[in-house]
């Protein structure tokens, strides 16, 4: 029977606003000031002990309680939300566009990447691969993902960051293994996408077709994901898998100025962002096994990250714009390589 579910690391079905923090811990109270943390599919347990540990610092160097409440699902859901009325003071997603179509409806900051170090991403991870106990499929590389006897599970492109970095990821592989051949890289990347036994709407959906529903021979998310999975499980039961090159996963987060603005809450908020890049911050951050810019952090972990070559949606594609307009607009490549 899978543990998978069990706290602290990975946890299922925490929904909008469900978990909240005043204080370190306890009840809110008419006075505390309040935060929604808006965030990607996967990252409820790394908020869920960000956060704390936030307040408790505001609340020692100000005086003042926080409740702190978090809203999870696939990051581009998260965003229409937004546009549609969810009031989050701050978004910490797994997608530059996601961030960027709130900036161009005037949420955020048009130059918001320069508002905070490394892009406004605190934190970096990769596609890799999940497997089970034994790795029974020998699954090495993207190129085992494109076998007929191999079934996968990653979430759907159109609605997940997180899976849209796992197509980049295949795309890239595919143009560098063909010398730059578009149509046999569409053609690779298709026989990939015909092997998905199931498109999940976002990350921990996946997750749970592939631990608890038992689908599928590999599930691909990020790397930070895989290993919290591995690590919640029993002993010897899942494997992980880092492809020879994968694709750099960011995390961008920003203010969202005009709902934080009318809540009286900017202060509070820009002072949470920029805790996610204390050492503090950057060692829980860490010890969820994703990849931090702290040089002090990354010394102390690195045993923990294999070496990968990475690849940036800038180098490979021109950048997330052009991506957007060209893989997953209406008509676009994804829609031809999943129509054929």
């Amino acid at each position: 029977m899978s543990n998978f579910g069990i706290p602290r690391r990975v946890s299922r079905g925490i929904g909008v606003a469900a978990i909240a923090f005043a204080g370190m811990v306890g009840t809110a109270n008419a006075q505390d000031r309040e935060l929604l943390n808006v965030s990607y599919d996967i990252a409820r347990e790394l908020y869920a002990e960000l956060s704390p540990a936030f307040a408790e610092q505001w609340q020692a160097e100000n005086g003042e309680s926080l409740t702190i409440e978090q809203s999870h699902a696939g990051s581009s859901k998260q965003a229409r939300a937004i546009l549609q009325g969810l009031k989050a003071d701050m978004v910490t997603f797994n997608q530059v566009l996601d961030v960027q179509i709130l900036a161009d409806n005037g949420f955020v900051d048009e130059d918001w990447q320069q508002d905070l170090p490394n892009n406004a991403s605190p934190y970096y991870s990769l596609p890799a691969f999940l497997v089970r106990g034994g790795n029974p499929k020998g699954i090495e590389d993207w190129d085992d993902l494109a076998r007929e006897d191999v079934s996968i599970v990653f979430p759907n492109p159109k609605t997940s960051g997180n899976a849209r970095y796992t197509y980049l990821a295949a795309y890239a592989y595919a143009l560098d293994k063909f010398e730059g051949d578009d149509a046999q890289a569409q053609e690779f990347v298709g026989r990939v996408l015909g092997n998905v036994a199931v498109f999940d709407t976002g990350g921990r959906g996946a997750t749970t077709s592939f631990v608890e529903r038992e689908i599928g021979d590999v599930l691909i998310t990020f790397e930070a994901e895989v290993e919290n999975i591995r690590t919640a499980e029993d002993e010897g039961a899942y494997e992980r898998v880092v492809p020879s090159m994968s694709l750099l996963a960011e995390f961008p987060v920003a203010l969202v100025r005009k709902v934080a603005d009318e809540r009286g809450t900017t202060d509070v908020a820009e002072a949470y962002l920029n805790f996610l890049y204390s050492k503090e911050a950057q060692e829980i951050i860490a010890s969820f096994n994703n990849r931090v810019h702290n040089e002090e952090v990354v010394a102390a972990t690195a045993e923990q990250f294999p070496e990968v070559r990475l690849v940036t949606v800038e180098e490979v594609f021109g950048g997330w714009e052009e991506a957007n307009e060209t893989h997953f607009s209406d008509g676009g490549t994804l829609d031809k390589v999943f129509r054929n």
